[in-house]
C-alpha cells in the first residue's frame, strides 16, 4: 500500500493550518449540499487525498533519526525536553491540526447525510472514502491525546457568532472519554475501509492498518493509566485538573487492554504465516524504493523518482572520505547514532542478556566489531561497522569501506558522528550522493507491531506475570528472524534487573516484572530507529527515573589508542577522559544540570496561552477565568517555564 507523495506534496504546499483560536469561530468551508459536492466518490476522494498529509514523511519526522528525542540515539546536541527549565508555554499554536479536523467533521457530516438521503449511492468506493475520513480524525486525535491528555471532542461545525456555544466546546474530556473517541472513530473506519487486498487500496488507507492503530491506541491509553495512575496527569488522581472523575479506572484500563489484544489479534494472524527468519526482510522494510510487493509493510510513503520533492536521507548514509590522505581514508560519519544504552539492551544469540553468568558468547565492547559478534541480527544490521560498504561513489567504482567512525565537527568534509555507534538501518547501496535527493520509501505501518502490541497487553492483563499461546508464538516468530533463541523464557530467567542499562525496568519509581520487561526490551530491539522509543517511555512512565542521567557511546578508553583518534585529538576533538564516550560532556546545560533531568510536567505539552485567552465565559475576560484548565506543572501564560 502505497501514497504517491508527487500529489500530496502539492496539496500540503498550498494548505495552511489556522490557529487554535480561529477553529471554532470559522464559517464553513462552502454549503456542499447545495453546491452538489459530497455526491459522487470522486469528490470524497480529492477531500480524502489531502488528508494524507497528516501521515508522517521525511520532510517532517526522519524514521531513523527521530529517536533522538529518547534514551535510544544521541543528537549533536542535547535536547530540551530532558532537561528542566527549557521548555516554555507556547504563546499560541498548541492545537494546530484544528483545520485538518475541521475538514474531517465537515466531511463525514455531509457525506454521511448524503447517502442517507440517497444523493451519495452506497458503494465499495463509497465506504472507503468515508472509512479514511473517520481514521484521519481518529489520527488527529491520537495526537493531541498523546500531547495533551484531556481534550475537548468536537464532531461538528459550530455558528461563528454564537460566542457560548464555542467556549463550551473548548471544555476538556478525560483522556478515557478522549481515548474511546478515538477507538470508535477507527470503529467506523475499520467497517468500512477495504483491505489490502483490493485494488482500490493499492495506493490508500486499509483495514489492516485502522486494526493496528486502533491496537497503538488502546494499548498507549491502557499502560497510561496503569502507569501515571494516582498522579494529577490521570482522571481521578490526586491534583487532576479535571474536577471530580466518576469513572472506574481499572476497568476503563481492561477495556482498553481487550481492545488493543482484539485489534492486533486478526494483523497478526495474518501476518504469522509469512514472516520469515531472514534478517534481509526486516531490512529491506527500510532501505527500498518501493515496498508494494513486502508482506508486512501495511502502509508506506511512495516519493516518485523524478518528483522534485523526495529526501536527503538515503544520501546521509554516504559520507565517507575516499580520498588520499591515508590517516583520513575510510573515515566515515552520519548525525547523531546509537546510545550505549540502547546497544546493551540486545541479547547475544543464545538468547542470553550480555551480562549473564557463563555467556561466552559475549565479546565486550572494546570495539565496535566486538560488541556486534553473536548479537541480536537487528542490531548488527542496523549498525555501521569497520568493513562495511558506506558509499562507492557517484560511479560505483570506488571501495568506500568504512574503516573507522568520524567524531571530529568539520573533517574531511565527513558528517560527524555523536556516539560512535553509527545509524545504518536505511542504509542502501547506490551511487546517491551525500547531498542528494533520492526517492526511499518511507515506512508507515508494519504488521510485526502487532504482535508486540498483542504480547504487552496480553501481559500486563495477567499482572505481568504470564502470556498466551499467541503471545508466546509471535514472540518466538519476532526472536527467530532476529537470529535469536526462541527460548525466551531462558533470557527471563537469566535477566537482573539490576543490571539492566534501560531506563523501561521502571513504570514510576515501581520496577516491573521480569516478564514484562522483557517484552519492552523486545520492543526495544524490534523498533531500533524507528521513532516509537518517546512515546514508549512516556505511556510507561520510565522517565521519573532520568535523574543525572550521563548519555554514553562506543567504549573511548579503547579507540583513543588508535592512531586515526590521536590525530583526531591533534586536529581539535575535544572528548572527556571517561570509559565510554560522552556526547555531552562539555555542553554548558549538561554540566549546570549534572546531567539529563527529566522535569515530570514535560509528560504532557503545556496549553498554548492563546486558547485560554479565546476560551472565557465573557469575551475578552481575564485568561485566568477560562472555562480550559492547564496541564499538571505549567503555567497559564506566554514564554513561562514549568512550575518548580
Amino acid at each position: 500500500m502505497k501514497l504517491r507523495y508527487t500529489l500530496f506534496s502539492l496539496i500540503a504546499a498550498s494548505f495552511a493550518f489556522s490557529s487554535c483560536s480561529d477553529f471554532l469561530d470559522r464559517k464553513p468551508l462552502t454549503d456542499n449540499t447545495d453546491e452538489g459536492f459530497f455526491t459522487e466518490p470522486i469528490q470524497l476522494q480529492a477531500y480524502c487525498n489531502k488528508k494524507y498529509a497528516l501521515l508522517p514523511d521525511y520532510n517532517d519526522v526522519n524514521l531513523f533519526n527521530d529517536d533522538e528525542t529518547s534514551d535510544n540515539q544521541a543528537a549533536d546536541s542535547p535536547k530540551d525536553i530532558f532537561l528542566p527549565q527549557r521548555i516554555k508555554v507556547a504563546t499560541d499554536g498548541s492545537y494546530n491540526r484544528q483545520e485538518h479536523l475541521r475538514d474531517c467533521n465537515h466531511f463525514l457530516y455531509y457525506a454521511l447525510e448524503n447517502l442517507e438521503s440517497g444523493i451519495l449511492d452506497n458503494t465499495n468506493e463509497t465506504q472507503q472514502y468515508l472509512g479514511e475520513m473517520f481514521f484521519f480524525r481518529a489520527y488527529i486525535y491520537f495526537e493531541y491525546l498523546r500531547k495533551f491528555g484531556d481534550f475537548p471532542i468536537i464532531t461538528e461545525e459550530l455558528n461563528a457568532d454564537d460566542y457560548a456555544a464555542n467556549v463550551e466546546a473548548n471544555r476538556r474530556k478525560p483522556r478515557n472519554e478522549v481515548a474511546r473517541f478515538i477507538l470508535k472513530d477507527l470503529d467506523e473506519a475499520i467497517s468500512r475501509l477495504l483491505p489490502r487486498s483490493n485494488a482500490l487500496t493499492s495506493h490508500r488507507l486499509n483495514q489492516e492498518s485502522a486494526l493496528l492503530f486502533k491496537s497503538r491506541v488502546a494499548l498507549y491509553e491502557a499502560s497510561w493509566e496503569t502507569y501515571h495512575k494516582g498522579t494529577a496527569r490521570v482522571p481521578g488522581g490526586a491534583g487532576w485538573p479535571g474536577g471530580t472523575f466518576d469513572g472506574n479506572l481499572d476497568t476503563e484500563i481492561d477495556f482498553f487492554l481487550t481492545q488493543a489484544m482484539e485489534a492486533a489479534k486478526p494483523v497478526a494472524e495474518a501476518f504469522l504465516p509469512n514472516i520469515t527468519d531472514k534478517i534481509e526482510d526486516y531490512m529491506n522494510m527500510f532501505n527500498q524504493y518501493d515496498l508494494s510487493s513486502n508482506k508486512e509493510v501495511l502502509l508506506w510513503r511512495m516519493y516518485a523518482v523524478d518528483a522534485k520533492v523526495n529526501s536527503l536521507v538515503e544520501g546521509t548514509y554516504h559520507s565517507i572520505y575516499n580520498g588520499e590522505n591515508e590517516m583520513a581514508k575510510g573515515c566515515a560519519g552520519k548525525g547523531g547514532g546509537y546510545t550505549r544504552s540502547l546497544v546493551e539492551t540486545f541479547l547475544t544469540t543464545n538468547g542470553l542478556p550480555i551480562y549473564a553468568t557463563g555467556n561466552t558468547e559475549y565479546q565486550g565492547d572494546a570495539s565496535i566489531e566486538d560488541a556486534m559478534k553473536n548479537r541480536d541480527l537487528r542490531l548488527v544490521e542496523s549498525t555501521s561497522k569497520p568493513g562495511d560498504v558506506i558509499w562507492r561513489g557517484a560511479n560505483l567504482d570506488q571501495e568506500g569501506v568504512m574503516r573507522y567512525v568520524n567524531l571530529l565537527h568539520s573533517y574531511q568534509s565527513v558528517a560527524k558522528s555523536a556516539t560512535g555507534y553509527m545509524v545504518r538501518k536505511g542504509w542502501r547501496d547506490s551511487n546517491v550522493a551525500p547531498t542528494d535527493n533520492s526517492p526511499l520509501a518511507y515506512m508507515i505501518f508494519r504488521a510485526s507491531e502487532a504482535f508486540l502490541n498483542y504480547m504487552e497487553a496480553d501481559c500486563m492483563k495477567n499482572g505481568g506475570n504470564s502470556i498466551d499461546a499467541n503471545s508466546q508464538k509471535y514472540w518466538k516468530a519476532l526472536r527467530k528472524r532476529a537470529g535469536v533463541s526462541e527460548n525466551y523464557q531462558y533470557t527471563i530467567d537469566n535477566t537482573d534487573l539490576s543490571k539492566e542499562n534501560d531506563l523501561a525496568i521502571w513504570s514510576g519509581n515501581e520496577l516491573v516484572s521480569k516478564l514484562l520487561y522483557n517484552i519492552r526490551r523486545e520492543r526495544r530491539c524490534e523498533f531500533i530507529a524507528e521513532s516509537m522509543r518517546k512515546d514508549d517511555l512516556f505511556r510507561w512512565r520510565s522517565l521519573d527515573k532520568m535523574k543525572n542521567y550521563v548519555v554514553e557511546g562506543f567504549n573511548w578508553e579503547e579507540y583513543q589508542k588508535k592512531d586515526y583518534y590521536i590525530n583526531q585529538i591533534k586536529e581539535g576533538l575535544a572528548v572527556k577522559d571517561t570509559k565510554y564516550l560522552q556526547p555531552y560532556a562539555f555542553n554548558e546545560l549538561i554540566i549546570a544540570n549534572g546531567g539529563y533531568n527529566f522535569e515530570e510536567a514535560n509528560y504532557l505539552t503545556p496549553i498554548s496561552y492563546d486558547v485560554f485567552r479565546m476560551s472565557t465565559p465573557v469575551k475578552g475576560g481575564d485568561p485566568s477565568t477560562s472555562v480550559v484548565y492547564q496541564n499538571p506543572g505549567w503555567p497559564i501564560g506566554s514564554n513561562l517555564y514549568a512550575n518548580q
